[in-house]
């Protein structure tokens, strides 16, 4: 456990996760509030806040504090608050549940996102976790010959598998927009997180189509592999919510899974997500265009 001026910082996992008392999301944070919270988040990759009072509003003013709000290209925003995507199941949806696949947020941008903060605003009684895997960790885990091959390789994303037409996206009540054709990216498969300097995976299984250069069906069997060794129990920590709950995570180092273990009761969360950059690799170069898969 560390303090941080009233700010206390409990780690919950071995690998990632941190709970933190002694801040109240409906007040504005002062500086050093800001600092003690970025700290933890860069540490620990996740973080968790309980007993929480959070208005649309106040949960935007909240993110904003660590960069600019990102307006979601497939889930509608609240009304008056296009930042905020509510996500929502009722009682009597069924079939998949929104991000109830173990991902990366947005990876399919050219800049994906840097985190989001996540809010309970109507939880079920049981059931409903979020479990989170530090990709630092999954990369730290890896031999030396693989990280040799990792390196060098680049990943090609896209949403045709999370949003393109034909595919289920999520709850009903989410109001999901689709595409015809998304566009596909390049990324390197280790990312040198742009803060903390630590390498990690970036490939994600709902995102990521295939090594660049290589075709699908070469690359299935070390995507398969690197899919299920990125989330490995000893790289993860799972989050139970309370009303008034809110998970912090960092984008560019972790993958989170909704689970979908509730049917029957309804679930309302609001997420606020903050804009990123580019990532880089081990060589600090842009990647190249996306090459034609053969």
């Amino acid at each position: 456990m560390t303090r941080r001026q009233d700010i206390v910082v409990r780690p919950v996992a071995g690998a990632l996760g941190a709970e933190i008392d002694g801040v109240v999301l409906a007040e504005p944070l002062d500086d050093a509030a800001v600092a003690s919270i970025r700290r933890a988040l860069l540490e620990h990759q996740v973080v968790f806040f309980s007993n929480q009072s959070a208005t649309p509003a106040g949960l935007k003013a909240f993110a904003g504090r660590f960069g600019p709000l990102y307006v979601h290209p497939y889930a509608r925003g609240l009304p008056d608050h296009p930042e905020v995507v509510p996500v929502v199941r009722e009682p009597d949806d069924v079939g998949r549940v929104f991000g109830g696949t173990w991902h990366t947020d947005m990876t399919f941008e050219d800049e994906p996102v840097l985190g989001s903060a996540l809010y309970a605003v109507d939880v079920p009684p049981r059931g409903g976790d979020t479990m989170f895997a530090s990709q630092s960790a999954a990369y730290d885990a890896l031999s030396d010959g693989l990280k040799r091959v990792l390196v060098r390789l680049n990943a090609v994303h896209s949403a045709a598998m999370a949003y393109g037409r034909g595919t289920v996206a999520g709850a009903r009540t989410m109001a999901l927009k689709t595409v015809d054709a998304p566009s596909e990216v390049v990324h390197p498969v280790v990312r040198i997180h742009p803060e903390t300097g630590r390498p990690g995976l970036f490939v994600n299984r709902l995102n990521t189509r295939r090594f660049d250069g290589w075709s699908e069906a070469e690359s299935a069997p070390l995507l398969e592999f690197l899919f299920a060794h990125a989330v490995r129990p000893e790289f993860t920590c799972r989050f139970r919510w309370r009303p008034g709950s809110l998970a912090f995570w960092d984008n560019r180092s972790v993958q989170h899974l909704a689970l979908n273990d509730y049917a029957g009761h309804r679930r309302e969360m609001h997420r606020v997500t903050l804009c990123g950059d580019r990532p880089y690799g081990v060589d600090g170069m842009p990647k190249a265009p996306v090459t034609p898969a053969s």
